[in-house]
């Protein structure tokens, strides 16, 4: 049996399941039932193993428990740059979540470099062969040609996306969040206040995400009888661009401005400033993610904040389902997210 290596004698050296066995009066073999076959100890037995390895810190080993169930217990994540010009990656907060809900399982993430817009598989391919990773975990699902899932799909391996795939194949499990009914809700907000020329600026079409923040914005006006046409301006997602982008919206009088993310809106923070005026005193302004600079930009921004936290759990859930159960039908999930309201955009009766 492999020693632990995440423990230490007092000796200082690494706790075994010898050691272990020793302290509880027991054999070896006694030890390792009590941490795999529970069931077949009597449990006074059972107690005394448990309080042994509590008191002596044991903790068997990964590659203990990968050569007794032929699992790595690790779950693969590429990492793949933000683009420049964004205020905030929304993937690491992602990525914490993840990695919360995993450690609670007994996983562990394992990150490997993905270079931005690269359609080469040769991470996934190292780490299935040199790790044996059980499972893998993947985000960035707007491009329409990613050979991902379709890749990792044909060799039977588990994963789940963050993201749909925004075309008409879908493959396997995901989490994403529902964008149109964030952008909705912000436009109720408004009209809740008083607005009625409601503007959307929002990341060029064909987005998959952007085009779903878009159409919520549309829902939500044409539910009010509200105009469209003319009230809606496409950016990169990136803050300069974004400045540029909004200039005819203000032109034209809008009185409130629905974003597409934070960084769009910090654009049209600074669209406004340049003009003398004052988000959320002269012009209401909604951002979309909830990034930290949200809080700490004057006003403070209201935003949509997605719901990370649930999306890392479920991400580790429809994980575990699938290895558990390969051939089950696939499972998809889609999520609120919650309007966080501060200055920019106050309550109607602030």
């Amino acid at each position: 049996m492999p020693r632990s290596t995440s423990s230490s004698s007092a000796k200082g050296g690494p706790v075994t399941l010898s050691m272990v066995a020793t302290r509880a009066g027991v054999s070896p073999q006694t030890v390792s039932n009590a941490l795999n076959s529970p069931d077949l100890l009597r449990p006074e037995t059972l107690e005394r193993v448990r309080r042994a390895i509590d008191e002596m810190g044991y903790r068997p080993s990964r590659a203990a428990q990968t050569l007794r169930t032929r699992s790595s217990k690790l779950i693969g994540y590429g990492m793949r740059p933000s683009p420049p010009g964004t205020t905030f990656p929304v993937m690491d907060r992602f990525l914490h979540a993840l990695s919360e809900a995993a450690d609670e399982t007994g996983y562990r993430i394992v990150l490997f470099a993905e270079p931005a817009g690269d359609a080469s598989l040769k991470g996934y391919e190292e780490l299935l062969g040199q790790h044996n990773v059980d499972a893998f975990v993947i985000s960035d699902t707007a491009e329409r040609n990613d050979p991902r899932q379709a890749w990792l799909a044909k060799r039977d391996v588990p994963f789940v996306a963050f993201g749909r795939m925004w075309s008409k194949r879908q493959i396997g499990d995901w989490v994403d969040v529902d964008g149109a009914c964030g952008t909705d809700a912000a436009v109720e907000h408004l009209i809740a206040l008083g607005h009625r020329r409601i503007a959307f600026l929002g990341w060029r079409r064909g987005s998959g995400i952007g085009d779903d923040r878009a159409e919520g914005w549309q829902r939500a006006m044409r539910r009010h009888g509200l105009p469209t046409r003319g009230r809606r301006v496409e950016s990169a997602d990136d803050v300069d661009a974004a400045r540029a982008a909004v200039k005819p919206l203000l032109d034209a009088g809008a009185t409130a401005v629905v974003a597409a993310s934070d960084t769009v809106a910090l654009g049209c923070y600074y669209a406004l400033r340049e003009r003398g005026a004052t988000p959320g005193r002269d012009v209401a302004v909604v951002g979309f993610d909830d990034s930290p600079i949200a809080a700490i930009l004057s006003p403070g921004l209201t935003t949509l904040a997605q719901p990370l936290e649930e999306i890392g759990r479920e991400c580790v859930r429809l994980l575990l389902a699938r290895i558990a159960a390969p051939a089950a039908p696939p499972e998809r999930i889609l999520l609120d997210p919650s309007l966080v309201v501060r200055d920019s955009a106050p309550t109607p009766d602030a």
